[in-house]
């Protein structure tokens, strides 16, 4: 492994690593790939080698739970307070986080006038200072452009690291200062040296759910998982005819009641039973929900491409709707009513 405790994805490890051996190393680096395969624990393992003290650097970890908990919390502040106080994380003095804020998780256009501004300061102990956006992708115009003052002409002593799941998703100037590392799920195998050094329990599970993603494997709730499943494909079931739409009503109530429950983390799992519907349309198991192939099994049956396409349709449409702060109830219910009119 170039990188201690780092799995998959050698290609990028490597070129990093070069970079470091070589002491030949670009200022801003973009990481791209789906969520959960390592893009900045891989951006960590490269600046504790360079700025040492890997201890506190892992401690921003934004998937440690006090670190979820800040992210939640700052949710409930009001959009002045945020502004005058920036997200960021860090522990070590040459190593800061940026991550995305606020109810509609943004990077805000405070955060890189923050970064700009410490952009400047000298590295307190080596050479070097590391910054890290996480989710660069949901910058919004005025913090990209914000960001793009300092790649234009950054510190001798500064490397960016930036994460994108879409390298498409960010302006083409930006990734045009940038040297693009594309990363990529995880093989079984990997997957399996992962868990086993995680000593993670139910790894088979987790690592069917997870599809090649590790951070997910690692950090899967698989009870809050479960229930989130079970409405959505109680959804399907209904959209599909299976099942009465009064018995989808109690569904939606009781979703309706969680208040703290963000409907994006439903829709992600919606594409996985999908994904799955369409396998078994064509004969083949699930990839993920192996657990409730059966189920996943008689909804495929039970419906057609058209359908498929109609579903995929509307959960593409409410994922554009979600961070407009739409009423999640009314708008899983405005599917199935449109699903189960075709079914």
């Amino acid at each position: 492994m170039s990188f201690p405790n780092f799995y998959g994805n050698a290609g990028a490890a490597a070129a990093l690593r070069q970079m470091l051996d070589s002491k030949r190393m670009a200022q801003t680096i973009l990481l791209s790939g789906p969520e959960g395969i390592g893009k900045a624990t891989l951006a960590r393992r490269f600046a504790a080698e360079l700025v040492g003290d890997a201890e506190k650097i892992e401690q921003d970890d934004l998937g440690l739970a006090r670190n979820l908990d800040i992210v939640e919390q700052r949710e409930k502040w009001p959009a002045d307070k945020r502004s005058d106080d920036p997200l960021l994380f860090s522990t070590h003095p040459d190593f800061v986080t940026f991550a995305p804020d606020g109810p509609l998780r943004q990077i805000t256009i405070q955060q890189m006038r923050l970064l700009r501004e410490r952009a400047q300061f000298k590295p307190l102990r080596g050479s070097h200072r590391v910054f890290l956006i996480d989710h660069l992708e949901r910058a919004n115009e005025q913090a990209a452009n914000s960001l793009l003052k300092i790649l234009e002409e950054p510190p001798e002593h500064l490397i960016i690291f930036a994460t994108a799941e879409n390298l498409y998703d960010l302006l083409p100037t930006i990734r045009s200062r940038s040297i693009v590392l594309q990363m990529s799920r995880l093989r079984d195998e990997e997957m399996k040296q992962f868990a086993a050094s995680r000593q993670l329990p139910d790894a088979e599970t987790r690592i069917a759910i997870a599809e090649g993603s590790p951070g997910l494997a690692a950090t899967l709730d698989l009870e809050q998982f479960r229930e989130r499943r079970a409405l959505m494909l109680a959804a399907f079931d209904c959209g599909a005819g299976l099942s009465p739409f009064a018995k989808w009503v109690q569904h939606s109530e009781n979703f309706g009641a969680r208040k703290s429950e963000k409907l994006e983390a439903y829709l992600k799992i919606g594409y996985g039973v999908l994904e799955d519907m369409l396998a078994g349309m064509h004969g083949n198991r699930p990839a993920r929900n192996r657990d409730v192939e059966q189920r996943i099994a008689a909804l495929a049956k039970a419906v057609n491409f058209t359908w498929m396409e109609r579903a995929v349709r509307f959960m593409d449409e409410l994922v554009l709707m979600v961070r407009r702060n739409i009423q999640k109830t009314a708008a899983l219910d405005a599917m199935i009513i449109n699903l189960r009119n075709r079914a």
